[in-house]
């Protein structure tokens, strides 16, 4: 498995714990900034992982801000992510299971390093579900596909 990971300054402590977590866990990962708590700004780190994660080079992304809204905003932009805003594991699990999602956004302003550490364990072990849930995805990719093709709006 490898994982992108990103934050803001407003994610930074907390994405150093999640690191020590990926590292003892012997899970392969990439770190895409920043790289010290200078202020930044969360687009600017969304865009590459999101990027890495729809092209595959990443099975899953890991975004962290302040509260893991606006990385999350910003990574959903990019066709083909799922970035879900996850605070306690029962989202985490759901998210995974029924919407395979790709990207799990938290906030450092919001959950505890020992809360992460559940998070993103459960969010990387719970597999998607498939069945009914697929029609579902389908269905995104579809809206997604309108969008892109500017076909927007147009009535079928």
């Amino acid at each position: 498995m490898k994982i992108a990971i990103a934050s803001d300054h407003g994610g930074f402590r907390l994405k150093a714990y999640i690191i020590e977590y990926l590292k003892k866990s012997g899970i392969e990962y990439k770190d895409f900034g920043a790289y010290d708590e200078s202020s930044c700004d969360y687009p600017d780190y969304a865009e590459p992982v999101a990027k890495a994660v729809v092209a595959k080079e990443y099975d899953f992304g890991i975004l962290i801000c302040g509260t893991g809204i606006g990385i999350g905003i910003a990574a959903n932009k990019i066709p083909g992510v799922r970035a879900a805003l996850c605070h306690d594991t029962f989202s985490a699990h759901a998210t995974r299971e029924h919407n395979d999602a790709n990207i799990l956004t938290m906030g450092e302003r919001i959950v505890g390093p020992g809360l992460a550490i559940d998070i993103v364990d459960t969010f990387l072990r719970t597999k998607f579900e498939g069945d009914r849930h697929k029609r579902r995805i389908d269905k995104i990719t579809e809206l997604e596909k309108n969008i892109v093709n500017n076909e927007w709006g147009k009535t079928k």
